[in-house]
């Protein structure tokens, strides 16, 4: 089994449910986001676009962040193919952070609250004891909402149904057949990466839903 996720950018709206999903369920410190989404100008004037671009970590098959951690801190789970890591072995050397081509990590220095001065709220106290200062952070899928048969709450939380997560080893999965049918793509696939998030393109001929 290779879990991955499918972006359908034709539907996506960068209407950010996604970001703030993923903040609540990671209750994520401020300056710190698992998931975000970039604007972009597609087409030359007078016929353009607004394309919206979501992204978080590629939980790649030969992921190079994996092979730059001194600790292991960072490792690849065999069962699943979920990257994650162990906060308990992370040295917060960033060397991962580095390696990784989309950004999708973050050194977390300090844990603040989003109010100053007025000490954390009752959410915060009971959400940041995820988080451990000095040590880098990233999307795990929401591996405990996996593991309890649910999905990402990125994608559940999707009005636009944009996001679709399953098994990319089956050629059954819904992701699967949406890759095949509608050239979905990844991103930076020359450097060898091989990431589990594909994209399929916004601009495509109409078809059947889902």
């Amino acid at each position: 089994m290779r879990y991955g996720m499918v972006i359908d950018l034709k539907r996506c709206i960068s209407c950010y449910a996604c970001q703030v999903a993923c903040k609540s369920e990671n209750a994520t410190p401020p300056g710190v986001l698992y998931a975000w989404a970039f604007r972009m100008e597609q087409g030359e004037y007078p016929n353009t676009r607004q394309v919206y671009l979501p992204m978080l970590c590629n939980h790649c098959d030969e992921p190079s962040c994996v092979d730059v951690c001194p600790t292991g801190a960072t490792y690849k789970r065999d069962e699943d193919g979920i990257v994650v890591i162990d906060a308990d072995k992370c040295v917060g050397c960033r060397a991962c952070m580095t390696a990784c081509p989309y950004h999708a990590r973050y050194y977390l220095d300090e844990i603040r609250g989003y109010y100053p001065g007025q000490g954390l709220t009752p959410y915060e106290e009971a959400g940041y004891g995820k988080h451990s200062e000095g040590t880098v952070e990233k999307c795990n899928f929401c591996l405990d909402r996996v593991g309890n048969g649910q999905e990402p709450a990125c994608v559940a939380n999707c009005p636009a149904e944009a996001r679709i997560f399953g098994d990319l080893d089956d050629p059954d999965s819904e992701v699967s057949r949406l890759i095949r049918r509608d050239a979905g793509f990844q991103l930076l696939v020359e450097l060898g990466n091989d990431p589990s998030v594909y994209y399929l393109p916004a601009e495509r001929p109409a078809k059947e839903s889902r």
